[in-house]
This record gives structure tokens, sequence and C-alpha cells, in this order.
């Protein structure tokens, strides 16, 4: 086995890794399972750019590219996170049309 064999070969892997992450994407139950997978398909992204630059010779600029991309990525994920409790706090201040009521 090559060194470019088995830098395929690990590209191909975590291409077959990013799979359960995009089913968690497209099906999962709320909006943290969705987020949660965003954030694991940009890591694994992150790192395919870094075999990437391995397999060309470039590790410098592939390296500089994954970083810009994973900060990018954690940035990301801070605001969808940041959206998601600040919208959670809005549906908790709101009363339900029950609470709402005039009790008589």
């Amino acid at each position: 086995m090559t060194f470019e064999n088995f830098t395929v070969y690990t590209g191909v892997v975590m291409l077959l890794l990013m799979i359960p992450s995009m089913w968690r994407l497209t099906v999962g139950p709320n909006a943290l399972d969705r987020i949660v997978a965003v954030n694991v398909i940009g890591t694994k992204t992150a790192v395919l750019l870094v075999v990437i630059g391995v397999a060309f010779g470039q590790v410098e600029m592939f390296v500089d590219f994954a970083l810009a991309y994973a900060l990018l990525n954690f940035m990301g994920s801070l605001a969808a996170a940041r959206f998601l409790h600040k919208s959670k706090d809005k549906t908790a201040a709101t009363p339900s049309p029950e609470e709402r009521r005039p009790s008589t």
C-alpha cells in the first residue's frame, strides 16, 4: 500500500463517516441535534481538507484553509446555539392561551 492509496482510503472513510451525521441533520428530532450534526460534519470536513493537503503535497496551504473553515464552523455553531437559546427564552416568557384568559 502506497502513501497515496492510504490518503485516498482515509478520505473515503472520512466521507463515509459523514453519512450518519447527514442522516441526523435531516431526520433529527430537534434543532440541537441538527446543530451538533452540522458541527460534526464541519469538523470532519476540516480534517478532510488536511488529508487532501497531504495527498497533494501542499499541507501548509490546506491547513490554513482547514483552520479558517474550523473557525467559521465554530462561530456558526455558537451563533446557532445563541439564537436557539434566545428563541427558547422568548417562548418560555409568553403565556399560553389558557394562562391569558381572565379567571371568572
